[in-house]
């Protein structure tokens, strides 16, 4: 059978949707681009934001037209969206040719679900309130040989106002060092060259396993493993991002000098509301130590515009704090309600013509020093990872340790997956064009 699986959503669904190619193709299924030609198609989902939840109703329904073409035709809907039990029974009354929907805990059962679809030819709706126990050694079918995601931890305690995520991945379960290991040894094998660790707070892994390891200590144990030139990881809380760390991100050859770290809010009220448990003083110190201990290093972020109750002093807090830290980027949003979170319900919702002109005002400044940033650049030489081959721009693509997108003219065949050093010309907000230097 031929699949194609469509995913919405972050890093942690994109590894996700990796893990159920792997399960797919260990059952001799093999891959299609094309709907028309799918015999299984997976919609892998995400619930952080409504306009996501809103794409997936509306392609979910034009998928009618292909199951009466094909009735064989599996129609898969999994991921964050569908652990909403509400969500789970709308995709149940109102898409009856939808013929899997599958929580986050059990994605490991798609393989065992799938089988009963087929031969039995009935409908299956299973979504597990919690999974306590980690299931490992899931295969994966990553898009690319160089990079890689490695999950660390699973699941959110933080419950922050305005966020779903804790309420459809779960409480946090750290995976045992050893087996992360492991995983990461077997891509060094593979020729993989960059891993990124990944958790929705990397910084808190460890806390619930009975032996001592912090994220400091499972970082240092990467650095040592042969064949990888590259470690990255997100999210990072600023609650709790410690000294040791900062040291571990300083020590490491490997770890590249990039943190990505989201304030949501510049205002400390917001914040409160928010349930981060920092204040934007707290914040400040700490970039400013990350800039002081780690030199060269770029921050990246996630702010959130219009919360509840956001007034303008509040926004000009977030200005001041953009202005003053100077990030390299920034993820940006308007405020959107998610059912089920508690700043759904607060009070002083703020009109969405505020939040629009707000966040335009918000990515003016960002872009702004973005440039600004970028164009220090200019006829610098710098450590490229080679990615891949822009086939639009007819360009080489790859990356800086401080995670910035450079193109530049090369062989694909002869430099794919290779460190390079690219001289830039051409500094553009969100990326940086440069030319070869002979290797």
């Amino acid at each position: 059978m031929k699949y194609h699986i469509i995913t919405w959503g972050c890093q942690m669904n994109e590894h996700d949707s990796e893990k159920i190619a792997g399960m797919l193709e260990k059952m001799g299924h093999t891959p299609t681009k094309s709907y028309e030609e799918a015999d299984i198609i997976v919609f892998n989902t995400c619930c952080v934001r409504e306009n996501a939840e809103l794409k997936v109703f509306s392609s979910i329904g034009n998928l009618k037209r292909l199951k009466n073409k094909n009735p064989n035709l599996v129609i898969a809907v999994c991921g964050c969206m569908v652990q909403q039990k509400h969500v789970a029974h709308k995709i149940h009354e109102r898409f009856p040719f939808v013929d899997i929907v599958l929580g986050t805990h059990n994605t490991h059962r798609f393989p065992e679900i799938l089988e009963c679809v087929v031969s039995q030819d009935q409908r299956v709706i299973e979504i597990w309130d919690e999974s306590k126990d980690i299931v490992e050694n899931i295969p994966a079918k990553r898009d690319s040989n160089i990079k890689a995601w490695v999950t660390i931890s699973f699941g959110c305690n933080n419950f922050c106002s305005y966020c779903i995520v804790p309420y459809v991945r779960g409480r946090e379960r750290s995976r045992k060092p050893q087996d992360i290991i492991k995983e990461v040894k077997k891509l060094a094998e593979e020729g993989f060259k960059e891993v990124t660790l990944l958790g929705q707070n990397v910084n808190s892994y460890g806390k619930d396993l009975s032996e001592e390891v912090r994220f400091s200590d499972l970082l240092y144990k990467v650095n040592e493993i042969p064949g990888i030139e590259r470690i990255r990881f997100m999210t990072s809380h600023p609650k709790d991002l410690s000294d040791d760390l900062i040291k571990a991100i300083k020590e490491c050859k490997k770890i590249c000098e990039h943190i990505h770290l989201p304030v949501q809010s510049g205002s400390t009220s917001i914040l409160k509301k928010m349930n981060r448990n920092y204040t934007k003083e707290h914040y400040l110190g700490l970039t400013e130590k990350i800039y002081r201990e780690i030199p060269g290093v770029s921050i990246t972020t996630d702010i959130i515009v219009g919360f509840p109750g956001e007034t303008e002093e509040d926004f000009e807090d977030t200005l001041d704090v953009v202005e003053r830290i100077r990030f390299d980027s920034a993820f940006t949003f308007m405020y959107s309600k998610r059912k089920g979170t508690p700043a759904a319900k607060m009070e002083n919702q703020v009109p969405d013509e505020v939040k629009k002109e707000r966040l335009q005002r918000l990515m003016d400044l960002q872009n702004r020093i973005s440039k600004e940033k970028n164009m220090k650049l200019k006829d610098k030489t710098i450590e490229v990872l080679v990615e891949g081959y822009d086939s639009k721009k007819n360009l080489l693509v790859g990356r800086t340790r401080t995670n910035k997108l450079v193109y530049f003219e090369g062989e694909p065949k002869r430099l794919s997956g290779k460190l390079v050093k690219v001289k830039i010309t051409t500094p553009k907000t969100w990326t940086l064009e440069g030319v070869l230097v002979a290797q």
